[in-house]
């Protein structure tokens, strides 16, 4: 049922925007959640593209005194409500709103690190390739170092994102620390004066609280108190839930980590001999990984892996004793005082963890996946669960006083409620779609003629159509592809046969190459997975998307091949068609992003016409009008062409 003081606080916050308009379908998304906040019950919510879904939740949340965490999936979202949608929102509702943005530690400068590198530390004296420059006492990676120093000493939050420049990631691990690493404030000197643990106290006051997705799922990963006590959790962008909290619940060891642990502990120890088996496990660690390289590992691990394994685990094991009794040194000497003790801890805390993730690979029990990433010469053990559902239910949903769940996006996977470990009955799920009349706007085209994606031929054909369509919509085309082959490959076979200049993804950082796309209304831009969802570029501009083939994953991805084994035979249609259809929607998504948006969607997959499961991917698509001729395509865009004379 409507609630009168949700609307009046609504039509207050969207009366105040440069644009303003009442959207329907942004109310009943208002009305929907403020029903599941005042019930206690989760929602399932798809906001179509238009909906304005950050007020439709934030809107209820605040009027009902709720205090709420915001998890996105993206920087961009994350970004837009914190500099935009909350500071706005207060000023329009006139009520005094506390907001904070919370990180993972490891975007923010570390106090302690700083003093020990500004105290000497040998970064100071390295040059990129770890040797300074002859005749020079800093290298360019210690000059980097040394400004981001300065720059921390007048930091307000220390957060990186506030950089005036984008320092390399190899001087930023110089100046940070990740969850792994540090011994949390209470052990740590510099403690008291932490950006991290004061961005964290500044969120355990307010309101409402954005997060980065990896982050809230870390936190149910690790069951600590990461984030404050809140009423309502809202994951925004929830089609990527799944896998960012499969990526957060599993973990992964690779020979960097023995590199780095071994590095940082040999000058803490008096006898570096344990510092120096570790370094040395390097070698049998990968030689453990080399033969299962893009596999599975079996369960249980088979002789030759396990023995390579235990040795190294059991080298780890010792220099963790070694740097107990060098901590406990230190502080018998007076050491715990001052900043040397810092190091001694972090390591400590490093091997820590790499010691409880072996334990874990070497127990590996049938609800758990681990493979081998990466290269024969770099080789990357990943562990995941199979089931994410089972940790939600454990960690989150079971929760006695655990928040209320709003789990919304554009584009909302089948089943999601399954997959995530609601229990049926305890949600409820609705779609209050879009306020763009799709079929007056789009056109989905499926050139029928092409040869299935499978066919030697496709490719040249494809082509051949992706020329006819680029110059029927005289540039303006976004096109998708599902691999980076492909891509490169279209945009050699097309660049020199249309009038219209053609971008790729390699040409510029996403931004920038954004930006250039949505200015210069002519262009093309041929790009891959990164930009199927997140590019916004309303207007003339983009009037024509192409996607070359059905998004389907890759059928030798190991987690989601154990995850078929489990369903057996009805695996292609509980995990293959939902994914390709919610990658899918995202792509298409890019089209139509205003009420006088005007384009075409063209998929070259004849399988989207004729394949037994083709209505499962389009009734996943946004409703729009179809044809498999290339003549209503041209006649669709017709009105976009300039006249000659005028060009």
């Amino acid at each position: 049922m409507p609630d009168p003081l949700i609307h009046a606080a609504l039509a207050r916050a969207t009366g105040a925007l440069p644009a303003a308009e009442d959207r329907p379908s942004q109310q009943d998304m208002a009305d929907a959640v403020a029903a599941a906040v005042k019930a206690n019950r989760h929602l399932i919510v798809q906001a179509g593209t238009g909906t304005g879904k950050s007020l439709a939740y934030l809107v209820p949340a605040l009027t009902l005194g709720t205090r709420a965490v915001v998890s996105t999936a993206t920087k961009a979202l994350q970004d837009q409500l914190a500099t935009r949608d909350l500071p706005a929102l207060a000023e329009s509702l006139g009520v005094p709103v506390e907001f904070a943005v919370l990180k993972g530690r490891s975007n923010y400068v570390c106090r302690q690190r700083v003093s020990e590198v500004a105290g000497g530390d040998q970064q100071m004296v390295l040059g990129s390739d770890g040797v300074a420059p002859e005749g020079e006492r800093v290298g360019p990676l210690g000059r980097e170092v040394l400004r981001l120093v300065a720059w921390s000493e007048s930091a307000t939050s220390g957060d990186r994102a506030e950089l005036p420049w984008e320092p390399s990631d190899v001087a930023w691990a110089q100046v940070s620390v990740g969850s792994r690493d540090c011994p949390g404030a209470s052990r740590c000197p510099s403690g008291p004066v932490c950006f991290a643990e004061a961005a964290r106290d500044q969120a355990m006051g307010a309101d409402v609280v954005v997060v980065n997705t990896h982050l809230y799922a870390a936190a149910l990963a690790i069951d600590g108190d990461l984030l404050p006590p809140h009423d309502l959790v809202v994951f925004d962008e929830a089609h990527e839930l799944e896998d960012i909290a499969s990526a957060a619940f599993g973990f992964e060891i690779a020979a960097g980590r023995l590199h780095a642990l071994a590095r940082g502990a040999r000058p803490l120890l008096e006898d570096p001999s344990a510092a120096a088996a570790v370094e040395d496990s390097a070698l049998l660690f990968n030689a453990a990984l080399q033969p299962h390289v893009g596999s599975a590992l079996a369960q249980p691990l088979d002789e030759s892996t396990q023995e390579r394994l235990v040795i190294t685990r059991e080298r780890v094991s010792r220099l963790l004793a070694e740097l107990r009794r060098a901590i406990k040194a230190a502080e018998d000497g007076g050491g715990g005082e001052g900043g040397g003790i810092g190091r001694h801890l972090r390591s400590q805390q490093a091997a820590t963890h790499l010691l409880r993730d072996f334990d874990q690979v070497l127990a590996l029990t049938k609800s758990d996946v681990a493979w081998v990433e990466g290269s024969e010469h770099a080789p990357v053990l990943r562990i995941a669960p199979l089931d994410v559902g089972v940790a939600f239910r454990e960690r989150l949903w079971s929760k006695v006083e655990g928040p209320t769940a709003i789990l919304t996006s554009a584009t909302i996977p089948p089943r999601l409620g399954d997959r995530l470990g609601l229990a049926p009955g305890s949600y409820d799920q609705l779609d209050v779609g879009s306020p763009f009349a799709y079929d007056e706007q789009a056109l989905l085209y499926c050139p029928v003629h092409l040869p299935d994606p499978r066919d030697p031929g496709f490719e040249k054909s494809m082509h051949d159509e992706l020329v006819a369509l680029i110059e029927a919509a005289e540039g303006r085309t976004l096109a998708l592809f599902t691999s980076w082959r492909a891509m490169h490959a279209a945009a050699d076979a097309v660049r020199d046969r249309v009038g219209w200049p053609v971008m790729t993804q390699a040409d510029l950082p996403k931004p920038a190459l954004v930006a250039r796309f949505s200015t210069e209304e002519h262009s093309c831009l041929f790009a891959t997975m990164g930009f199927w969802q997140g590019v916004d570029v309303p207007g003339p501009a983009l009037s024509l998307v192409t996607i070359d083939r059905l998004p389907f994953p890759r059928p030798d991805d190991p987690l989601l091949k154990a995850r078929r084994d489990l369903l057996g035979r009805s695996a292609f249609e509980m995990i293959d068609i939902p994914r390709a259809a919610t990658l899918l929607a995202q792509g298409t998504g890019r089209l139509i992003r205003s009420r006088t948006d005007r384009g075409v969607v063209a998929v070259f997959d004849v399988r989207l016409a004729k394949a037994s499961y083709r209505w499962s991917l389009i009734n996943a698509l946004t409703p729009m009008r179809r044809t498999r001729h290339l003549s209503e395509v041209e006649e669709f865009l017709a009105p976009l062409r300039v006249p000659p004379a005028l060009r």
